[in-house]
This record gives C-alpha cells, sequence and structure tokens, in this order.
C-alpha cells in the first residue's frame, strides 16, 4: 500500500483524471437510480406503501384497478376465510379536478375508501375523512403546488359535484397522477354515473385490499380467495404495483441502461489501467529483478484502484445527494439509502474487477526482457 500511496502522490494529474472519470461513472449510476427510484413511486406509491398485503381484482382483467368491478358483499366473504386478518374495499377512478378559487384543473386519480378501515392515508395536515362528512376529500401534499389549501373546494369535472379538502396526506400517487381519496358512495356516484355503467352489480367497488395474519401465509391465503371466491384473481400487493400500466417499461428501460452502464464502466477502467500497466512495464521489471513478487506488485495496484475508486464513489454518492436537494418537485427523483449502498459496493467490483487485465499483463512481465526495453 505503500507503494500505491507514493505513486498516486506522484502522479497526480494521470490518477485524478481516471478517478474523475469514474465518479462520473458513479454519479450517473446514483443520478438512474435516484430516477428509477422516483419513476417507481411516482407511478404507484399509493399501492407501494399501502398497508395491505394483497388486493384482489375482478378476474381477466389484467390486475387493472380501473377496469375492474367487484360486489361490496365479497369483503365480508374474504373476510371470513381463515388467515385473512382484514378485508377493505377500494374503488379507483381517473378524474380531472377544478379548484373553484382560481379555475386551476388537475388531474388526479380517485381512490375510494372507507375512511374507518386500514386504507385511511396518514394525514401530514388538517383532518382525516373519518372526521368529516360525506362530501370531504384528502389529497395528496403535491396539490399545495397547484395552490390548493385546506377548506378549499374542488369541482370533479363532468360530473360538476364539489368535494371540500380537509387534509392532506404525503407519498399518494396513481399512474403518475396525485392521490384524492374520499368517501365510497360519492365515489360510485362519480364512477357508476350513466346506466349500466355497474355492469348490473349492486353496491360496486373496484377490488378489495386484503391484510393477512401471517406474511409466511400470503401465497397459501391468496390462492384459497381464488377457490373460494368466485370470478376473481388475487395479486400481491407488489405483484399489482408491476402490473399498473407503463410500470413494466419503465424499469425496464432504466435497468438495461444500469446494467450497460456497469459494463461499460468495466470495460473504461480496465482500458484505463491496462495502458498504464503498458507505459510502467519497464518500471515493474525492475522491481521483479530486485525481488518484487507478483503478489506485491497485485497488492499494489489493487490498493491504487480501491482507494481511487472509494473516493471516486464517495464524492459520486456526495454530488448525487446535493442534486437531490435541489431537483425540482416536480421531477419523479427519490434516492433510495439501501439501493445507494449496494450499487456503491457493485461499482467497486466493477471497479476491480476491471483491474484482472492488468494484473494478468503483471504476472506476465519478464525482468529481463522489461529491463532492456528503452523508455
Amino acid at each position: 500500500m505503500f507503494l500505491a500511496l507514493r505513486e498516486l502522490k506522484h502522479s497526480k494529474l494521470r490518477y485524478f483524471l481516471i478517478g474523475a472519470i469514474m465518479m462520473l461513472i458513479a454519479w450517473l449510476v446514483f443520478l438512474l437510480s435516484g430516477l428509477a427510484n422516483g419513476l417507481s413511486s411516482d407511478n404507484g406509491s399509493a399501492l407501494k406503501y399501502m398497508n395491505a398485503d394483497s388486493v384482489v381484482f375482478q378476474k381477466d382483467v389484467r390486475l387493472f384497478l380501473h377496469r375492474s368491478i367487484l360486489p361490496m358483499e365479497k369483503v365480508d366473504d374474504i373476510t371470513e376465510i381463515t388467515g385473512v386478518n382484514n378485508a377493505a374495499p377500494l374503488g379507483q377512478l381517473t378524474v380531472t379536478s377544478e379548484n373553484i378559487n382560481d379555475s386551476s384543473q388537475i388531474d388526479a386519480t380517485i381512490l375510494a375508501i372507507d375512511p374507518k378501515s386500514f386504507l385511511a392515508p396518514k394525514i401530514i395536515d388538517g383532518i382525516g375523512l373519518d372526521e368529516a362528512d360525506s362530501n370531504s376529500i384528502v389529497v395528496n401534499d403535491s396539490f399545495k403546488r397547484h395552490g390548493v389549501e385546506i377548506g378549499d373546494k374542488l369541482k370533479i369535472t363532468p360530473s360538476e359535484k364539489e368535494f371540500t379538502v380537509v387534509g392532506f396526506t404525503t407519498r399518494q400517487t396513481y399512474n403518475h397522477l396525485p392521490v384524492i381519496f374520499m368517501h365510497i358512495p360519492q365515489w360510485q356516484e362519480l364512477k357508476f354515473a350513466l346506466p349500466g355503467s355497474n355492469a348490473n352489480i349492486e353496491n360496486p367497488i373496484s377490488g378489495i385490499a386484503v391484510q393477512v395474519s401471517d406474511d409466511a401465509l400470503l401465497e397459501e391465503v391468496n390462492t384459497e380467495i381464488e377457490k373460494t371466491i368466485t370470478d376473481v384473481e388475487v395479486a400481491t400487493r407488489q405483484v399489482a404495483l408491476e402490473n399498473l400500466p407503463g410500470y413494466k417499461e419503465e424499469m425496464g428501460t432504466i435497468t438495461m441502461m444500469l446494467v450497460f452502464l456497469f459494463i461499460i464502466a468495466s470495460f473504461v477502467i480496465a482500458v484505463f489501467l491496462y495502458v498504464i500497466t503498458l507505459q510502467k512495464t519497464n518500471q515493474f521489471g525492475v522491481l521483479k529483478a530486485i525481488g518484487a513478487k507478483n503478489s506485491f506488485l497485485a497488492k499494489n495496484l489493487i490498493g491504487q484502484v480501491f482507494i481511487l475508486s472509494v473516493f471516486s464513489i464517495f464524492i459520486g454518492v456526495l454530488l448525487t445527494y446535493g442534486v437531490a436537494a435541489i431537483i425540482p418537485p416536480e421531477v419523479p427523483f427519490s434516492l433510495d439509502t439501501s439501493l445507494v449502498v449496494i450499487y456503491s459496493f457493485v461499482l467497486l467490483a466493477v471497479s476491480l474487477l476491471g483491474s484482472l487485465l492488468s494484473l494478468r499483463r503483471i504476472a506476465k512481465i519478464d525482468a529481463l526482457e522489461a529491463i532492456g526495453r528503452a523508455d
């Protein structure tokens, strides 16, 4: 390690440039990670953070909540199944809301719930639906960016019905739209306003959220629900999230970019280190001639790569959190600390992997041949 540090100190510009490239790669990886996590949350944080284990849909609707219609009575039927701890009705509808105060329009997703169920969102400002009348709503805090305040009335078009904002929640989006929570009867009036739109189902809902008594029994309980209750399909909360329109495509694109970025990083680092190794062939020959073993030279190279990688990744992390602090709230960007740690170790491993080609070259250097070469 002594030799590695001395060489880093002696050739500052050379190793600074290599470290800068590694830092930029790490920075890009972390930015893409934040973008992927942000898109995931923005697409379905209402499902991602829902206090439920599974979601029950109408059969053969591809797990699309907006196409699913179930009778309310199935909630009680599911509750009676062994292993089910609780079940709650859920309604969904994509709408355009209009602030009565300034006529600004906000596209949103309505999630209709029983205010006293486990689906009731955490209130960060104001009161919950269980403390307000039936024409009240709780909205995601992103509505504040549109000037919405507690007490404002939102008109849901084209129904012309008005609802009063009584509270704000957070991290509640669905299909990249902020969520409006409301009572189920009011949602039913909006969703099934046209005759026959309820498929002749009395007291219809979109789906049923389920909590199981033991996580180990989740798959068993889901199977039992499908066997016991007719014309339903059950998915875990994660599977329901992954089946949101566009979710897999978005995540697949970002994941592919990250994979190729790791591969490119490995090749770039390998090429730079190999070129430097070629330039120092005669120096390695001299070291071998005075008794340096291949293991000593390998430790020297790995030490250099390790030091450069750690500093570069650390600076990349700092820059990423700096960007996260100033990035506009409209941009779907969210850093997951656990993912940042995992990707940091992956980048470190990729950097060390990139040194293997140079290690092979060092091992094949002949001392006499290297010393005889002209500088």
